[in-house]
C-alpha cells in the first residue's frame, strides 16, 4: 500500500487539495443561496402582510347606489371619457362576493363581482349666487 508521502501514489496533497477547496467553496456556496433565499422568502411574507393590511374593505348593503366600472377592452378609451357606469342600486349581496344590481336607466338587473363597483356620490350641492353690480366710488 502506498502512503500520500510517497511521490507515486494517486492520492498526493496536491490533487487532494483543490478537491477539498473545490467542495468546500460549493458548499459555501450552496449555503449563501440557502440564507438568501430564506431571506427572500420573509421579505416577500412581510411586504405581502404590508399591502394585505392597506386593501380597503368595500361594504356595500341592499339599496345602495354604486358604479359600474366599465370593463370592456378599449385600447384609446380617451382622456375625458368616463370608467364608471351608473349609478346602479345593489338588490341583493351574495355571501361569495357577488353583487346583484338593478340599473336606474334601463331596470336590468345582473350579477357583478363586488371589486367592479364603488360608491355613487352625489355631486356637492350649489345655492344660489347672489350678483353685486361694482359702481364707481363716489369722490
Amino acid at each position: 500500500m502506498k502512503f500520500p508521502d510517497e511521490p507515486d501514489s494517486l492520492c498526493t496533497l496536491s490533487i487532494i487539495e483543490p478537491i477539498v477547496q473545490e467542495v468546500f467553496e460549493l458548499d459555501c456556496q450552496s449555503k449563501l443561496e440557502e440564507d438568501f433565499l430564506d431571506n427572500l422568502e420573509i421579505e416577500n411574507k412581510e411586504t405581502k402582510v404590508f399591502h394585505v393590511a392597506r386593501i380597503s374593505k368595500k361594504n356595500f348593503t341592499v339599496g345602495q347606489k354604486v358604479l359600474l366600472q366599465h370593463s370592456k377592452l378599449k385600447f384609446f378609451p380617451g382622456k375625458l371619457r368616463s370608467r364608471w357606469l351608473g349609478p346602479h342600486v345593489i338588490t341583493k349581496i351574495f355571501a361569495n362576493g357577488a353583487v346583484e344590481i338593478q340599473s336606474l336607466k334601463t331596470n336590468n338587473t345582473f350579477k357583478v363581482n363586488d371589486h367592479q363597483l364603488k360608491e355613487y356620490r352625489k355631486g356637492f350641492q350649489t345655492e344660489p349666487v347672489e350678483i353685486m353690480d361694482l359702481e364707481d366710488p363716489i369722490l
